[in-house]
């Protein structure tokens, strides 16, 4: 798993910021919820007809034998049943919908913040984390724009009118039985805090199963060429063990909360039994009252248990609300974009001007860096593994800002330009070609999506693709498979580059852009990237030295220093740290040629 950044520090869990965010919520789908709200109180105020001819029908119609209220008392309850139905199914069908409206657009709105991350934050984080706060933290939605909050809402109102009615049937049994749901509320306060951390560790720790989960089963080749399978399995099992534990506390805190629910509503018929048995042998209540009184008390019992239950399910939204929250006040790389300068234009004229940078505090990858690399020219990037080329490239994309010093292009502060608008001038080949589950022509069309089908076959031409292509049966609409898998390194490497190609760029930033190709393909391809290069600033980091005999200037680093600068015939000829990783190349080659079965590795090249 990522560690997460040490500097990072997450913002506690605030009831304030959940409930500024109910509000909101409420306030965009108020209509919905207002007419969900009338359909309930329609819907609860109807219910009340039925309970309410007990008592006629049993001290009227029976006690005092008046049979002409039978019928009028039959249809008032068959009319109440109708429209309490179709109240009820017009509340599921307005309030589900406005849920997942509601969901839809959280899910929406989380996405493209979490897309607007800078790549430091994905860094420190899992991709099942964020998985996780995209679709899952968002689904108690639904008990906040949903059903939720208006049969929350319904409940109080169902047992307000519920209590009025029995207050007048009986004060004094009334006052015990608020005692006793007195009680019932204090206990329901008390497991909504206990409740509510378990619920927000519940997603923290399902997010991080997913993430997990997601390396194992993406790099399944890895695990089992290195026979990992116990390891992932003793992880996951370690995982799934703290979900469990989260769970079954979880549900011990239901379950209490329900047992004591439960003992509510036995103290109340306990006292129904005694003081309700004692009003009726002294007269201070009849039969039918008693009976009206019973109906009532399922009416007010009832929705307190059911608010119970909803307010867990809210506990957990808030605690979804909570996880989202802590995400978007995250801020996002282009922040602040709209006061920057626009970059409708770009020649490529880059200088660094005294560049440092760390990825953690007190220990630098660039050490007052400085160089220029005109419009139009080729840097290129060579030292040991570590010695800081791909953060250099990273600070030229704008992944990662220096903590001092400036990075120009074209004179201005690359700081200081809208970050989408510099971006869209940039054509990128790095070192792990990510590829999409879509067809060929698709992921080469990623960089330019308004591209013609002569023009993505055209770049694809120009990268050589079409040697491999052409011996698909689909041709350009085969599909790669999740990161291309069906593909080999070099045919991902080379629909890399035609996606490069096809951006048409300003800037081309090329991460060993060659280095899954045999000899043959990559002098295909080297002639390709000379012409791409024509009139573009590239920076090209390479192993391999040959690749970059004609760049314009090579930049030596070790330690995150530039400690050699120039072309290629004047570093051989200065004998120095270029010279020395030239000739152990070189050296290296021969001696792989002699022994065919031996491999250059990178570390070596």
């Amino acid at each position: 798993m990522k560690p997460a950044a040490a500097s990072e520090k997450k913002p506690k869990p605030s009831l304030a910021s959940s409930w500024r965010e109910m509000r909101r919520l409420l306030h965009e789908h108020r209509h919905r919820l207002a007419l969900g709200l009338a359909l309930l109180l329609m819907n609860r105020l109807v219910g009340l007809v039925l309970p309410a001819t007990s008592k006629l029908l049993i001290d009227d119609v029976i006690g005092k034998g008046q049979v002409e209220l039978l019928v009028p008392l039959a249809i008032a309850g068959g009319i109440a049943t109708l429209v309490q139905a179709a109240s009820g199914y017009s509340l599921s069908q307005v309030l589900g919908v406005a849920a997942q409206r509601a969901i839809n657009d959280m899910r929406k709105e989380v996405q493209a913040h979490v897309g607007r991350l800078p790549v430091r934050y994905y860094d420190s984080t899992q991709t099942g984390v964020l998985i996780a706060r995209i679709m899952n933290d968002a689904e108690g939605l639904r008990n906040l724009v949903g059903t939720g909050i208006v049969q929350l809402i319904g409940g109080f109102v169902s047992a307000a009118i519920g209590i009025g009615v029995l207050f007048w049937l009986n004060w004094r049994l009334t006052l015990a039985i608020l005692v006793a749901l007195a009680l019932f509320g204090l206990a329901m306060g008390w497991a909504f805090k206990v409740l509510r951390p378990l619920f927000r560790e519940r997603g923290k720790i399902q997010g991080e199963i997913t993430g997990r989960l997601n390396q194992t089963l993406g790099g399944v080749r890895v695990v089992k060429a290195y026979t990992a399978e116990r390891q992932e399995e003793r992880v996951f099992a370690g995982n799934v063990d703290r979900l469990f534990d989260n769970v079954r506390r979880s549900m011990t805190g239901v379950s209490a909360t329900t047992a004591f629910s439960t003992a509510i509503v036995g103290l109340i018929g306990v006292l129904l039994t005694i003081y309700g048995g004692r009003a009726i042998l002294d007269g201070r209540m009849t039969l039918g009252d008693f009976v009206m009184y019973l109906v009532f008390i399922g009416l007010v019992v009832g929705p307190v248990v059911q608010i119970a239950s909803i307010g867990t399910q809210i506990t957990e939204a808030f605690a979804g609300l909570d996880r989202i929250r802590e995400l978007r006040e995250v801020a996002a790389e282009d922040e602040g974009d709209e006061q920057r300068a626009a970059c409708p234009e770009l020649r490529g004229d880059y200088e660094f001007d005294d560049i440092s940078f760390e990825y953690d505090a007190g220990k630098p990858v660039l050490s007052q860096v400085s160089f220029r690399a005109r419009a139009g020219s080729t840097t290129a990037l060579v030292g040991s593994s570590g010695s800081g080329k791909s953060t250099l490239a990273s600070l030229v994309m704008a992944f990662n800002r220096p903590q001092s010093g400036r990075v120009l292009v074209d004179g201005r502060d690359l700081a200081s330009l809208r970050l989408r608008d510099y971006r869209s001038h940039l054509g990128v080949v790095l070192q792990d070609n990510f590829l999409f589950d879509g067809t060929i022509a698709e992921n080469i069309a990623f960089s330019r999506p308004s591209a013609t089908r002569a023009e993505i076959e055209a770049a694809a031409k120009l990268a050589h693709c079409n040697e491999f292509v052409a011996r698909f049966e689909q041709g350009f609409d085969t599909v790669v498979g999740e990161r291309g898998i069906k593909l080999s390194g070099g045919q991902r490497q080379r629909v890399a580059i035609a996606r490069a190609l096809l951006a048409q760029p300003r800037v081309l930033v090329l991460d060993e852009a060659t280095s899954s190709l045999d000899s043959e393909s990559e002098a295909l391809i080297q002639d390709a990237l000379a012409s791409l290069r024509k009139q573009r600033t590239t920076f090209v980091i390479a192993h391999r030295l040959s690749t970059i005999r004609s760049a314009d200037q090579i930049l030596v680093l070790e330690g995150g220093r530039i400690v050699e600068q120039g072309s290629h015939r004047e570093l051989l000829a200065r004998g120095g740290r270029y010279r020395e990783l030239h000739d152990r190349q070189y050296r290296f080659e021969a001696e792989r040629f002699v022994n065919p079965g031996e491999e250059l590795s990178p570390t070596q090249a």
